[in-house]
């Protein structure tokens, strides 16, 4: 991981995560204005909104579980990031498409128009939020080592940041007086094929980049398709026949994943319902931090077109109110890339300053500033002081990407300690802290259990480490995969809670600084429950 070289193949390595949030970014701030603008209620757009994290919630345990059995040639991680980064191109399509596709059918071209919309979005959001769990996976079996994991997930943190600002840049310009929107045929058009460019590059200079470690045992024989869709659940007869057309369209991933619903389902329920302590208390906390940035990022520019410049969304085109209405939007995509430069530069930075201040004081910190700058931004109506705000909130943004993760790899690290089926023990007696930045499993420890662990280890960075006796009662067997599958269904989950009943609080407080306030509720409540996680082993006593 140490010069130029090993640095510049982890971010080319990154390229996918910053074109998944590049789109993901661009659509929250700009498929909102789409669903009004089509005839869609508030209360029901904010619904719309939370049927992608819905399904993510449903599915990202089964892809993480299926991607860890999979044994395609291929690798584990990348059929998955194949099958669902098709279905984001289809959705990118879909989207600014949606009149043309209506006016090709029959029925009631308005109704079609907004299906295909609701379609779009849908599919959008669940094939882009759910693509970062194989990804993830992916930086985890590529990086093993304690400080290139670190290395690894601290880039993953920055080009997820730097994707939002750019996502967040491109609705912010004005494109319909550009050539390629006057040859397309309007603003949307123009951004969503910049979006499919994006994000069809980025997709190959990833899957040309990562070379997924071979697996422990045998390894796939060539021409050993049949052998491979046999164990996902396809029989050798069929396969025989079939091989040529599905394996190309992809359906290896299908047939793991339904190979996986059929028999995993019962054992990922049982790993849900007998989460630890420690995970359990942090998930907690990251719900809440996440409903508080994504009830804040989903409707701030709503919140800007609407409450501060007073416009109107379903306006008729090129009246005053809908112009101030468009003019806002662009300040709030203004106010969300600041917010995600900030996220950047703190994404650069974070691993210094889990170093000096420790994950408690930065988790805190974070969370602290959010609530404080969104309620700033409830009480003004000046726009350079809201879009000042807004570019704070950053830092939480980057400690969420960031913090969780790594603690969750050092949870793994210690799995006797922390993640025992009874109450956590300390690793030795003098219950000495484990160290403050992120750890993570190796091949060898997590092959052969507390056998492998290594003796005492005292680095000049101050983290220590201590062995476990053998014969010592060892924790249940979870994967780091199934936990990070977790805490992404956390951040889904404060998408979908906040969709469900915000456009009702919005329209029972006639103004659109609930959703602000909103998002300040549930930052005070993230920092209570913040206090409550397990950050080192003095944490396991108290």
């Amino acid at each position: 991981m140490s010069g130029w070289r090993s640095q510049g193949r982890l971010l080319l390595l990154n390229s996918l995560t910053c074109g998944l949030e590049i789109c993901v970014a661009a659509g929250i701030t700009y498929v909102p204005p789409l669903l009004l603008e089509a005839g869609v209620e508030e209360r029901y757009m904010t619904m719309v909104l939370g049927i992608g994290p819905v399904l993510g919630l449903l599915f990202i345990p089964l892809i993480g579980s299926a991607s860890d059995q999979c044994s395609s040639s291929y690798g584990r991680r990348r059929p998955f990031i194949w099958l669902l980064s098709l279905g984001v191109l289809l959705a990118l399509f879909i989207i600014p498409n949606a009149d043309l596709l209506a006016a090709r059918l029959p029925r009631a071209e308005r109704t079609l128009q907004v299906g295909f919309l609701i379609l779009g979005v849908g599919l959008l959001d669940f094939c882009g939020q759910v693509c970062f769990t194989p990804l993830e996976a992916l930086l985890s079996d590529l990086y093993r080592d304690e400080e290139d994991c670190g290395r690894a997930f601290a880039m993953f943190s920055f080009m997820v940041s730097v994707g939002g600002c750019v996502g967040y840049l491109l609705p912010a310009v004005d494109w319909s007086r550009s050539p390629l929107a006057v040859y397309l045929g309007g603003q949307a058009e123009c951004l969503f094929s910049l979006l499919i460019l994006i994000f069809v590059t980025s997709v190959i200079v990833t899957m040309k980049v990562s070379e997924e470690p071979a697996r422990s045992g045998p390894r796939p024989e060539p021409g050993g398709g049949a052998r491979e869709a046999g164990r996902c659940g396809l029989p050798r007869s069929c396969f025989s026949l079939l091989r040529c057309k599905l394996w190309l369209l992809g359906a290896g991933p299908l047939l793991c994943l339904l190979r996986t619903c059929r028999t995993t389902i019962p054992a990922i329920f049982w790993s849900y319902c007998r989460v630890p302590r420690v995970i359990r208390q942090l998930c907690a906390a990251q719900l809440c931090s996440w409903m508080a940035v994504m009830s804040f990022m989903l409707f701030y520019t709503d919140f800007v077109g609407e409450g501060l410049y007073g416009g109107v969304p379903s306006a008729a085109p090129g009246s005053v109110a809908r112009q101030r209405y468009d003019e806002g939007i662009r300040m709030g995509s203004l106010g969300l890339f600041l917010q995600c430069a900030t996220s950047t530069m703190f994404s650069l930075a974070m691993s210094r300053l889990l170093r000096r201040f420790g994950p408690r004081r930065v988790y805190l910190g974070s969370m602290v500033s959010f609530t404080l700058s969104a309620l700033g931004i409830c009480l003004s109506s000046s726009i350079v002081m809201v879009t000042a705000m807004t570019a704070l909130t950053g830092f939480a943004y980057a400690t969420l990407q960031t913090v969780p993760y790594t603690l969750t790899c050092h949870y793994h690290k210690e799995k006797e300690v922390y993640l025992s089926p009874g109450k956590p023990r300390t690793s030795h007696s003098n219950s000495v802290a484990a160290g403050r930045d992120a750890v993570c499993l190796t091949p060898a420890e997590e092959e052969g259990g507390v056998q492998n662990h290594k003796p005492p280890l005292n680095r000049q960075d101050g983290f220590e480490h201590f062995p476990l006796q053998q014969g010592e009662a060892g924790g249940e067997r979870r994967g780091v995969g199934l936990d990070f599958a977790i805490l992404d269904s956390t951040f889904l989950l404060s998408q979908v809670i906040p969709t469900l009943f915000m456009g009702a609080v919005v329209q029972l407080a006639g103004s659109v600084t609930a959703y602000i306030a909103s998002s300040a509720l549930f930052g005070a409540v993230a920092i209570y429950l913040s206090t409550r996680i397990v950050f080192d082993q003095k944490d396991l006593r108290s």
